[in-house]
């Protein structure tokens, strides 16, 4: 393992854990989203550069990249209370990762998923974006939209489905 993916130990650990604690956790009737773990970053790299997941044209090429991604994710939280969180069903099993963010460059704020290739077609995408949508809502956020398009159209449905705005300025 790198030794930058290894979990934090002693008081690092316990500051760890105070920050990921402040991270709401959202319940629906089988999945929870939570605070995305160090360990889990190996999940979120494989679905980012997953062939099948060509959701831009910017998405993380390599694994220093997808680091940084998920870095940043989660910093958005301490700056905008808003950020990355690990999709799991409610036995604990990770399935992928959603987010409300609003990424350097994006015009509005963002609401996205990104499953990994057996949770795909069972319905988890559209239930992790309507509590997403909940939070949003519930944080006074009156508008979300959703970058996707051309490049996961299956995506791009659920946003249709959920009734998010696909805003194709940044679909280019």
């Amino acid at each position: 393992m790198s030794p930058w993916l290894n979990p934090p130990t002693g008081d690092a650990a316990k500051l760890t854990d105070a920050f990921l604690a402040l991270i709401p956790v959202l319940d629906t009737e089988r999945l929870r989203l939570r605070a995305p773990r160090i360990g889990e970053f190996d999940a979120y790299r494989v679905i980012c550069q997953s062939a099948r997941w060509p959701h831009s044209d910017e998405a993380p090429g390599n694994d220093e990249d997808a680091w940084l991604d998920f870095n940043q994710m989660l910093a958005s939280w301490m700056l905008r209370g808003i950020g990355l969180f690990a999709v799991e069903t409610k036995d604990g099993v990770l399935i992928g990762f959603a987010s409300i963010d609003h990424e350097w460059g994006d015009p509005e704020v963002e609401i996205g998923w990104m499953l990994n290739a057996e949770a795909e077609g069972r319905g988890y995408a559209t239930e992790a974006g309507q509590a997403l949508l909940d939070f949003a809502a519930s944080q006074g956020r009156t508008s979300v939209v959703s970058y996707m398009g051309h490049y996961h159209p299956l995506s791009a449905a659920v946003s249709i489905r959920l009734g998010v705005r696909l805003d194709r300025r940044a679909d280019t």
